[in-house]
């Protein structure tokens, strides 16, 4: 293992430094501002992925409050058809290094997004800052380092709220959330700071990451011990792009990148190679090297506390304290519907981690809570799994319902 990564962190290496980077989204405004130049609608998830399907779509941007322009997909109905505006809305976030075709590369049988309009819903995709359609800012290019100068604490604080704000006024009413891995992350430290629940019917967390302490996926772990991150960033590498590596790993001869899906995720038991090739076709993407560095501090320590700074006088200045302060799970509203599903053999969203999380959901309503635990499902098996719409997508759909 240590010489596999020791192998991939010099090849990555040497393709992030040699390699010249695209400028996406510099141009001059005649204000003198950068503007985004958003991807054209003929290439966006609508026209690509959705409306093949034969499914209505909506392409959406939204502004955060740092200036970070976000794309949205609206499905307003389901494939017959149906009334618009009096159906309740879901919000789906992905996880890290994904976006949000995640939801869509099953058949629409079998895909959340596609089940969801078909079954009532109002659905709405959500795009983090940094992935393919999501590199516009009003004064920032992605070249530039400040692009990049984010965690998963302005997600939480930017990303979410701005998202939320705009489903919640297009559809005029509180709506659903899905979120997966670092999706339930940034959902469940938004709710400990009672933050969006006023405008929230109930939330789905698949793979629900709170704690990491107890991550064993190999490459993620031995990432976060050897302080890969901090290595990158120290070499200048604000982007984490892991595209160029991924082509270059899984076309080599008699390489099966599955196995490397595995070694990060665990032995998800229920992708064909179909989906698992279209996946890594698909993804991965971007994110900010320093939101790695968060989640590799998270992972060293054990807790859930925002990005520390390295030293009590830059914690001061950002936090006026020094040491940074800590996401209280225990204090997530104890009335808000909570959906939690987990795996048995997920590497990343480890049994032990969840059960840390349940425990400070100990006082939560029993009947505002359901937990369901799968033991042979792994981090990619509840968004792709060829059987998570029986197993997984009906019984959430019935808490929605209820909710």
């Amino acid at each position: 293992m240590a010489n596999s990564l020791a192998f991939v962190i010099t090849l990555f290496c040497g393709l992030a430094v040699g390699s010249s980077r695209t400028k996406l989204f510099s141009v001059q405004s005649q204000n003198g501002m950068a503007t985004a130049l958003a991807p054209s609608a003929r290439d966006g998830i609508c026209a690509s992925i959705i409306e093949p399907h034969d499914y209505i779509c909506e392409e959406h941007t939204v502004t955060t409050e740092d200036g970070y322009i976000l794309s949205l997909q609206r499905i307003p109905v389901g494939r017959s058809g149906g009334t618009r505006g009096k159906r309740p809305p879901v919000l789906l976030q992905h996880g890290l290094l994904m976006d949000g075709i995640t939801w869509l590369l099953l058949p629409p049988d079998q895909s959340l997004a596609f089940l969801l309009a078909d079954n009532g819903f109002d659905v709405w995709i959500a795009n983090t800052r940094g992935t393919r359609y999501s590199r516009g800012h009003v004064s920032l290019s992605p070249d530039d380092p400040a692009y990049w100068d984010w965690t998963w604490d302005e997600l939480v604080a930017y990303d979410l709220p701005a998202t939320f704000q705009y489903v919640h006024d297009q559809a005029g009413q509180n709506l659903h959330y899905v979120g997966h891995s670092l999706g339930t992350l940034m959902a469940l430290a938004a709710f400990s700071k009672s933050q969006l629940v006023s405008s929230l019917r109930s939330a789905a967390l698949l793979c629900p990451i709170a704690y990491v302490g107890q991550m064993s996926s190999p490459l993620a772990r031995n990432a976060a011990n050897n302080f890969l991150a901090e290595a990158l960033h120290w070499l200048g590498l604000n982007e984490f792009d892991p595209r160029g590596l991924l082509k270059i790993i899984c076309n080599k001869p008699g390489v099966d990148c599955t196995d490397l899906l595995t070694s990060f995720t665990g032995p998800n038991c229920c992708l064909n190679s179909s989906v698992t090739n279209e996946f890594l076709d698909y993804e991965p993407h971007s994110t900010a090297t320093k939101n790695l560095i968060h989640l590799a501090q998270m992972a060293r320590t054990g807790t859930i506390a925002m990005y520390d700074y390295g030293n009590e006088n830059d914690n001061m200045d950002h936090y006026v304290q020094p040491t940074p302060p800590v996401y209280n799970m225990a204090s997530i509203p104890n009335d808000l519907p909570l959906f939690l599903s987990y795996g048995g053999k997920d590497y990343l969203s480890d049994v032990e981690d969840v059960q840390a999380l349940l425990e400070n959901l100990k006082d939560h309503d029993g009947k505002k809570l359901v937990v369901q635990y799968i033991d042979e499902y792994v981090h990619a098996d509840f968004v792709l799994g060829v059987n998570a719409n029986r197993i997984v997508f009906d019984p959430l759909m019935a808490f929605f319902k209820i909710n």
